[in-house]
């Protein structure tokens, strides 16, 4: 009885239990991965041991500017995706060559933080990424400068949440894992431990 409550109880009563039980990657970051990482990079204080920020998932739409219909898909999917109501991206200026309007949909992305951050990681590197057809590892070189992670992924059907049988067009992502790292060697040690599979050959890089 309690459970089909819970599942009807909306975002309110998600949030609560999230409050109860930390996410199984962030206790497993606390219990055994900032360990991990203050050996390995010898910091002497432990508010200096990086951590995960927020994630940035974000889908743009061109063929928006043609057919109004198709942001409602975009949003519907990261919706699916992500657990959170996305922001729809409009376009600053108008631009003719492209039959673009000041204030038309371009796209929508979701900021994740928190807990919901956490999961998302947590179901990103153990659930999608391993259903990529061919998959041979995430490149190692996409980092910013400042220990952020930008990546993208092809096409939605990856994600369990999307029921593979009502995708009305395929969709790719950019997926940016934001860090409290102050270098990349250390913001890719923290995705490394955090289960993100590098390439072997550029890891390192």
């Amino acid at each position: 009885m309690s459970t089909a409550i819970d599942a009807q109880a909306g975002p309110a009563a998600e949030g609560s239990l999230s409050a109860r039980v930390q996410p199984r990657l962030k206790q497993k970051y606390n219990a055994e991965i900032k360990k991990a990482l203050q050996e390995e990079f010898g910091y002497a204080n432990v508010m200096q041991i990086p951590g995960l920020v927020k994630v940035v998932v974000n889908t743009g739409v061109g063929e928006a500017a043609r057919d109004s219909k198709v942001i409602d898909g975009a949003v519907e999917d990261l919706t699916k995706i992500t657990g959170q109501k996305p922001v729809v991206t409009k376009a600053r200026k108008s631009i003719a060559q492209f039959k673009l309007r000041e204030g038309q949909a371009i796209g929508a992305h979701v900021t994740l933080r928190g807990d919901r951050a956490w999961e998302f990681v947590d179901r990103l590197v153990n659930l999608a990424l391993p259903r990529i057809r061919d998959f041979r590892g995430l490149s190692g070189k996409q980092f910013d400068g400042n220990g952020n992670y930008t990546f993208g992924l092809q096409e939605q059907s990856v994600f369990h949440e999307i029921d593979q049988d009502r995708i009305d067009r395929v969709r790719g992502f950019d997926i940016t894992v934001v860090t409290s790292a102050g270098t990349d060697a250390e913001g890719r040690a923290l995705l490394r431990h955090l289960g993100f599979p590098f390439r072997a050959d550029d890891a390192q890089a």
